[in-house]
């Protein structure tokens, strides 16, 4: 028997008893219809009210089923007690009372991270109306997540990271109401992100290591989570505007070109922010070194070529950064200056105020002309 860490069992419960309270089952609407269909007579209503009940209860029991039987490799025995019509004991499936009949429960929670399991997500998941938690990180899953999962009404938290899932964005995502939490990071999926994603009350959002292309959208501004992760993908420029609840921004290892956006200066509770391994150049803007709460930059393997006052030694605050290999004059771990000289004949150094800087005791300035990075 496999067991599980007491914060998640604690998420659980809170999260099942804000939704349970909250939210109605849309078919205890069509319950609620029928009822008044039949001029209120008690024992039709109370009749139906029992089918639905239970066919809320078969229904999960389907989707889990259907579920096991495209599971192809379970090495550590997640699964091996799915059997039987009591899907409350199975190993992983947390279930919690259905608010109108206290009497039945309904698969509410399903936990299965780090289980190494092999398989695919069947279109019967759709069934599972009553789930709030949906947490699958560390498997080997693949395909692609089936449309049926915008049923998933009451589906608050999403975590399908380090499996095996490909293609675009799954805009399924965007249309799960309930979603606070979303983490579909290091899966193969690709092709540029969707702008509707900022447009979701989200509080954390984690993108990273995928194959995700093209410009990180505009709207990135209108976002109101706290934590945005989009490292290790193939993304070009951003653009902030007012994320003023962002505490963690990471856009490392990805093909970000140009100068530092000056939004950045505006994100007053930013805790980590994480610039590095991009193509980056101009200005380290001290602007973004004083903000109140930072703890940690790293704007690393970049091509800098200058850091204004406190962003030359962040120490001085108690914050912790790292600006190796970059074009910075008197600074050690610097790239070349035949790297940086590169650099400056893709990019006008002038536009960015850091032309004619030398590096390690030499001059040199922007090319006549300047080049877009490619």
């Amino acid at each position: 028997m496999v067991s599980y860490p007491l914060s998640i069992v604690l998420r659980l419960i809170v999260l099942v008893s804000i939704f349970f309270s909250d939210h109605t089952f849309a078919i205890n609407n069509r319950t609620t219809t029928t009822h008044h269909h039949h001029h209120h007579r008690r024992h039709d209503n109370t009749t139906t009210t029992i089918h639905n009940n239970n066919r809320l209860v078969q229904q999960d029991y389907i989707a889990l089923q259907a579920w096991k039987r495209v599971i192809y490799s379970d090495p550590f025995n997640f699964t091996s007690n799915w059997h039987g019509s009591d899907v409350c004991t199975y190993t992983g499936i947390y279930c919690a009372p259905y608010q109108n009949d206290t009497t039945i429960t309904l698969v509410a929670g399903i936990d299965l991270n780090h289980g190494d399991i092999a398989g695919f997500l069947p279109e019967e998941l759709g069934l599972l109306t009553g789930l709030a938690l949906l947490h699958l990180n560390s498997n080997r899953f693949c395909g692609i997540l089936p449309q049926t999962l915008s049923n998933l009404s009451l589906l608050y938290e999403l975590d399908i990271s380090n499996n095996r899932f490909v293609g675009p964005f799954p805009h399924v995502v965007l249309s799960l109401p309930s979603l606070h939490f979303l983490d579909i990071r290091f899966n193969e999926f690709e092709g540029p992100l969707p702008p509707q994603l900022f447009e979701k009350p989200l509080d954390a959002i984690f993108v990273n290591n995928n194959r995700f292309t093209s410009v990180i959208p505009q709207n990135l501004g209108s976002s109101t989570a706290s934590v945005v992760v989009f490292a290790n993908n193939r993304l070009g420029g951003f653009e902030l505007g007012f994320l003023y609840k962002l505490r963690l921004l990471d856009v490392g290892y990805n093909r970000i070109v140009g100068p530092i956006p000056y939004s950045l200066v505006g994100l007053a509770r930013l805790e980590t922010l994480n610039l590095g391994h991009n193509e980056m150049s101009g200005v380290v803007p001290e602007g973004v070194c004083v903000l109140p709460n930072l703890v940690n930059f790293t704007f690393s393997y970049n091509f800098f070529c200058e850091e204004e006052g406190v962003c030359g030694n962040l120490t001085s605050k108690g914050a912790v950064f790292d600006d190796r290999r970059n074009c910075v004059p008197g600074k050690p771990l610097q790239r070349s200056e035949k790297a940086c000289k590169a650099v400056d004949q893709r990019v006008d150094c002038f536009d960015h105020g850091c032309g004619g800087k030398s590096i390690n005791g030499s001059t040199f300035s922007n090319a006549n002309t300047s080049h877009h990075i490619p």
